[in-house]
């Protein structure tokens, strides 16, 4: 199915606590990205488990499921030295708040998860990419590579 529908990416395919079945689908899948989320949960105990069984190709950053940014930006820090494209991602029922744009600007993740832009919780949060690509000009830089598939 990945390969005939050319998918980006799959989060979360399993039961949390399998990381048997996220290893054997991460080793099999050549060009789509296996996202864990609550198999990870922003915790970096989780995170060196996942990195040990090469259970995942791509961490989903929920700031609040860890609870500090210095927690936040170690376990970025240890993704990105094992080669784990970084979303940064909004939580359900958040606010208008913007402030993960500029993480994910600033920790350089790959992506960033808000949702459709049907509302203004998820709205704010592009406008917000779109004013920090404004202020930062020539020096801004998509990763538009990273989307081929």
């Amino acid at each position: 199915m990945a390969d005939e529908y050319k998918l980006l990416s799959i989060e979360d395919p399993f039961y949390e606590e399998d990381f048997e079945n996220f290893s054997k689908l991460t080793s099999s899948l050549k060009r789509t990205r296996v996202v864990g989320d609550d198999h990870l949960t922003t915790n970096i105990e989780r995170l060196k488990r996942s990195i040990e069984k090469r259970s995942v190709s791509s961490v989903l950053v929920k700031i609040n499921q860890i609870g500090t940014f210095s927690e936040t930006l170690d376990f970025v820090k240890l993704s990105k030295e094992h080669n784990l494209l970084v979303i940064i991602s909004h939580r359900s029922g958040d606010t208008e708040d913007n402030a993960i744009a500029h993480l994910a600007v600033g920790l350089d993740s790959e992506f960033i998860k808000t949702g459709a832009p049907a509302r203004s919780e998820r709205t704010s949060k592009y406008n917000e990419l779109l004013r920090i690509e404004h202020y930062l000009g020539d020096e801004s830089v998509f990763s538009g590579s990273l989307l081929k598939i």
